[in-house]
């Protein structure tokens, strides 16, 4: 499947709700807790090849991610993700952890979605800021965008991880240091 999304910064994330749901927004999924642990090998492939492998448990939920690697673009960040969900987020961790890969970076948001027809608004709050994430086609990402009042400028094609790094924020573990630097180049970025 292929991911096409920008972010938006915010300050206030009930007035973005609010926003939100004005302009015709539906509330899909309201405020939850996401704990976001990525992994690669001791090595850094993943993280050399600008890909992700993530597991994202909310609640008792589990998700494994695969990201590959992005795409140019200049406005927005688009990349391969296929993602599945997990019965057993631990074991799966051992699986891992079996095949070579150890956990690199971890981090938490708090999340509410949003739907406007196909288009997914996410309204999130992280360590490095709080944030509107569009994921869709990028013709209605642009539409609603503006609906909204944001303007190109205003968009992000940071992931977190990069925007977590940036603001000195998130868990690294000792040995993954290196293994988890943000890119060398300034300003947005498509990965």
């Amino acid at each position: 499947m292929l991911e096409i999304e920008v972010k938006v910064r915010i300050a206030d994330p009930a007035a973005a709700r609010t926003k939100l749901l004005a302009a015709g927004a539906i509330l899909f999924k309201d405020r939850y807790r996401e704990v976001n642990t990525l992994y690669d090998d001791k090595a850094g492939l993943l993280r050399l090849k600008r890909c992700a492998l993530r597991l994202r448990t909310a609640g008792k939920k589990a998700f494994l991610t695969f990201k590959g690697e992005p795409r140019k673009s200049r406005s927005y960040k688009v990349r391969e993700e296929y993602e599945t969900e997990v019965k057993h987020p631990k074991r799966l961790a051992k699986i891992l952890k079996g095949l070579g890969f150890v956990p690199v970076f971890r981090y938490e948001k708090t999340r509410a979605i949003f739907k406007k027809k196909t288009l997914k608004i996410c309204v999130d709050e992280t360590a490095a800021g709080n944030f509107l994430e569009f994921e869709g086609e990028r013709e209605d990402i642009a539409r609603f965008s503006k609906t909204l009042g944001i303007s190109k400028p205003e968009w992000i094609t940071l992931d977190y991880i990069q925007l977590l790094l940036a603001a000195g924020k998130g868990e690294e573990p000792p040995y993954s240091s290196s293994l988890t630097s943000p890119p060398s180049s300034a300003g947005n970025s498509s990965s």
